[in-house]
């Protein structure tokens, strides 16, 4: 019994040794993407050589091995790149090859299950996509998370021409001018009081989600405390805002069942619970929307539509094609808070404009 305890340590690192050799053989046999010298383990693969900040770790990783590199993430592998000339061959030449998107709980951006195994395409600028697109996707049946396809396609051409088209953008530019109106009134009534720090950060946010919304539904749900409000109002702003900060909250969130499938006998996570739980929320507060839309587009006539109810205008002629789940699915709200945070301190970085003040206002 006791010459067992000592055979065990040794079959393990023998098991161990006889994995690793395996797999870099077959790596160099397949003429696969180079990847860090240190070996992928089984189970995890290379989940060890990660820690938080994600982005960071990755960056160290690519600064040694290289500007492409193929890690294994469980069981999935993951190509890393971090130079713009290849993203680019990805992203255009190969576009269509990496049009899918891996079917995660919470999905990474591209994936191509045209091969064997499983190859997400990870861009650094992107890293930070990683959305819930099981639960909040609409089971990967939205336009972000669809599989490229006649699905897919149509939902891009919806976008195209009824959504995104520069003649509806032109139409909206006078509510985007508005609200940046009201940034430029609270910034200047911040500036007025005792304390003489002003934060913008919340401010740009307030202004990003304004802006979506009233295109998206003619509404706004972030207001000032000076802003009279009747109760109606307050309620669905505060709805409103609890929901886009769960989902701020679970857009970074990674689910390590998706990568080492074992773990998924053990249950529903408290990450799967958490999406379930907001997907409800999320769906009452948009089928209440649509459905007050709905009632809004009879009395007001011939006056200018916004996104929802233009598509609830195609729903009369064509009900079984844009239905109240599709344009639901249509209307996720991401915040662009840090590209806003990115170009703030790019220029407020930038040598001549480090001192903003009244002489270079405009």
């Amino acid at each position: 019994m006791e010459a067992l305890y000592y055979y065990i340590p040794l079959i393990s690192l023998m098991f161990l040794a006889i994995s690793i050799f395996t797999d870099y053989f077959f790596h160099k046999l397949r003429n696969l993407p180079p990847r860090p010298w240190l070996p992928p383990l089984p189970i995890i693969g290379h989940l060890y050589l990660l820690n938080k900040p994600l982005h960071r770790s990755l960056a160290k990783l690519s600064a040694k091995h290289g500007p492409i590199q193929l890690l294994q993430f469980g069981s999935r592998r993951v190509l890393v790149v971090s130079s713009p000339s290849i993203a680019e061959e990805c992203l255009t030449k190969n576009d269509i090859v990496f049009a899918n998107r891996p079917q995660l709980l919470a999905g990474i951006i591209f994936f191509n299950d045209q091969l064997t195994h499983p190859v997400c395409l990870f861009l650094f600028i992107y890293f930070n996509t990683f959305i819930p697109g099981k639960y909040l996707g609409y089971n990967y049946t939205s336009l972000v998370f669809a599989p490229y396809g006649d699905h897919w396609r149509n939902l891009r051409r919806i976008s195209s021409l009824e959504i995104f088209s520069s003649h509806r953008l032109t139409e909206f530019e006078p509510i985007r001018a508005d609200e940046v109106r009201h940034m430029m009134r609270k910034l200047y009534q911040s500036s007025l009081k005792l304390d003489p720090v002003v934060h913008v950060r919340p401010m740009l946010v307030d202004l990003t989600l304004n802006v979506v919304m009233r295109m998206i539904s003619g509404k706004r749900y972030y207001y000032s405390k000076d802003d009279v409000l009747i109760d109606e109002e307050k309620e669905k702003a505060h709805r409103f805002q609890e929901i886009v900060n769960e989902i701020l909250k679970l857009v970074g969130a990674t689910n390590v069942g998706d990568h080492v499938p074992m773990l998924r006998w053990l249950g529903v996570s408290k990450l799967e619970k958490r999406l379930i739980s907001l997907q409800v929320k999320r769906d009452l507060f948009m089928q209440e929307l649509l459905e007050e839309l709905k009632e809004n587009m009879d009395s007001n006539g011939n006056q200018r539509k916004n996104m929802i109810q233009k598509v609830l205008s195609l729903q009369n002629s064509e009900p079984e094609l844009y239905t109240d789940e599709l344009i639901r699915s249509m209307t996720l709200v991401n915040s662009n808070k840090k590209i806003l945070y990115f170009i703030l301190s790019f220029y407020t970085n930038k040598q001549p404009y480090k001192q903003v003040g009244s002489d270079r206002a405009c």
